[in-house]
């Protein structure tokens, strides 16, 4: 069984259905395409992994809360 290589590179194809990059749409094939890609943006359906802040930060915030 061969396993594919599921890693896209500057010159593997539309970042969304894999056909060959349109340099008007680039890093896609199509309008439709990059339309798909934005639409999962605006939807949310992407998400940037976040990070708890350091405890110092958190302080910081409470303090802010009593200068009022």
């Amino acid at each position: 069984m061969v396993e594919k290589n599921t890693v896209k590179t500057a010159g593997s194809g539309c970042a969304m259905c894999g056909k060959p990059v349109v340099e008007k749409y680039k890093p896609f094939c199509s309008k439709r395409c990059a339309d798909l890609d934005l639409g999962k943006w605006l939807n949310e359906s992407y998400a940037v992994p976040a990070t708890e802040p350091p405890e110092y930060l958190e302080d910081l915030e409470d303090e802010e809360d009593f200068r009022a």
